[in-house]
């Protein structure tokens, strides 16, 4: 692999800034999706602008039986590594899980069964939407609470399990030039006292309710009487609101005690496995699931591990309802200003590996392009949520395949995209040396202002050679 952390960016081997828009695919139980990642699939993304591919797959299909590897599925892997680098792609792989574990219903996904110490509660199916399944299933906090403990389970620990699995991926894939990095677990979720968390923020939503006046009750009453407008009922739930209660005390002290005790040593244990094998490939943290929402995620990481990723997710509120075509762009825009001072206190690279999550009809596709107006304006890369068959037909294809700096000969102040007048702007600090500025432009160009300057374009890319700090670019 060709690409380090420097600081907050990304560089390549010649010393350029990189930038990088993909997708994530979540493997189904069973893996048969993953045969969407064939040939066209690859083609088409790079086409549209999409070279980064976060691969979710489950532990359970990994390790179905203690300490036994799905050879099938790792073979299946090699192909699509192999594939992605034919086309100029790279990919991090996600051990992905939601909700710890699919058990009988497949409602979640992760844990394979031997790996689920529920202390006899039974998991409950999950009501009105998957993710509720965190929010009150003692059995769902009884299988964090022992993984994070590392509860012994067939001789060996389940952190242990964990970190066994990612050495040998690890191994399996580290000198592939295809391989982006390691994305160690996601979004965490802390356990029991997660349900702690959940019940403060609910009270604190309760009081504002009853309480604050910057709560419109008349207003919300009104819409909830209106089926017509029943999609807008949370816009009560303004930025102002929002702020008070994910930064309520009691909530932010639980979460900065479970990242300091729990999630922090995890980091360091998983990084360590990992580099015990190899010094390459980024090892990417996601945030703890309430840090999706704003709660500060602050977990100290690896003293000596520089090449170390921060990975956010946001959503706003009504994702995986009916009602998320009405995402509300103020509230999503305050969730992501809390992750960016995430950034900032951690002063490391982001990939923002899930955002959007497919609301559906014209309406909202204007919150996918606020939603990428403001990476843009931090230089944050990004993977859509989630690649399903057909994604790079429809519309939001339109709004995702837009144009950036793919790699800029320096480092980047600032870049714009002004869908309306076609106009691409890049201000940065130049490198000393010759290498092109290459900027991903789907449908061509027009003009091009960049001083002196040599320009050249092909499939899809516009190279730019120059020595002036700022590059102006009508496209088509």
């Amino acid at each position: 692999m060709n690409i380090k952390a420097q600081g907050m960016h990304f560089v390549d081997k010649l010393g350029r800034e990189r930038i990088f828009h993909g997708v994530n695919l979540k493997c189904k139980h069973d893996g048969s999706n993953l045969d969407w990642l064939d040939d066209e699939f690859f083609r088409h993304g790079a086409a549209l602008g999409q070279r980064m591919l976060r691969l979710g797959i489950p532990w359970a299909l990994f390790e179905p039986q203690p300490g036994e590897y799905n050879e099938e599925l790792l073979q299946k892997i090699n192909g699509i590594f192999d594939l992605a680098h034919q086309h100029g792609w790279m990919i991090f792989l996600d051990m992905h899980q939601d909700i710890w574990s699919a058990f009988d219903d497949k409602t979640g996904g992760g844990a394979p069964e031997w790996a689920c110490l529920t202390d006899g509660y039974t998991p409950r199916v999950p009501k009105f939407a998957w993710a509720f399944g965190y929010y009150t299933d003692k059995a769902r906090w009884r299988c964090f609470d022992h993984f994070w403990r590392n509860t012994e389970v067939h001789g060996r620990g389940l952190q242990d399990h964990f970190a066994a699995l990612w050495q040998m991926l690890a191994k399996r894939y580290c000198d592939h030039p295809a391989l982006f990095g390691w994305n160690l677990f996601n979004e965490p979720f802390p356990g029991t006292s997660g349900g702690k968390i959940f019940r403060k923020l609910v009270a604190k939503v309760i009081r504002l309710g009853l309480c604050s006046p910057a709560v419109k009750r008349i207003k919300t009453l009104k819409r909830l009487r209106n089926p017509d407008k029943h999609g807008y009922w949370l816009d009560v739930l303004t930025p102002e609101v929002v702020r008070k209660v994910v930064l309520t005390r009691g909530a932010t002290k639980i979460m900065q005690k479970f990242d300091e005790e729990h999630y922090a040593p995890f980091i360091a244990k998983m990084t360590a496995a990992i580099r015990e094998v190899t010094d390459k490939g980024m090892i990417i943290f996601d945030q703890c699931y309430y840090c999706n929402i704003g709660v500060p995620c602050q977990p100290p990481l690896p003293a000596d591990e520089t090449q170390i990723v921060f990975d956010p997710h946001g959503y706003d509120f009504m994702v995986d309802t009916p009602a998320y075509k009405h995402a509300n762009n103020a509230r999503t825009g305050f969730m992501f200003e809390q992750m960016r001072e995430s950034q900032l206190r951690f002063g490391i690279p982001v990939i923002c590996g899930e955002w959007g999550g497919g609301g559906e009809g014209e309406d909202f596709l204007p919150h996918i392009g606020y939603v990428m107006d403001l990476f843009d304006s931090w230089n944050w890369s990004n993977c859509y949520f989630a690649y399903g068959e057909g994604l790079f037909n429809n519309a939001i294809a339109r709004y995702l395949s837009r144009p950036y700096p793919w790699a800029v000969n320096g480092t980047i102040d600032n870049f714009n995209v002004d869908m309306d007048s076609q106009t691409f702007t890049l201000n940065y600090t130049p490198n000393d040396g010759d290498s092109p500025t290459e900027i991903f432009l789907p449908n061509g160009y027009d003009s091009v202002e960049a001083g002196d300057c040599e320009v050249s374009y092909a499939d899809n890319m516009l190279s730019v050679t120059t020595k002036a700090s700022q590059i102006i670019v009508k496209y088509k």
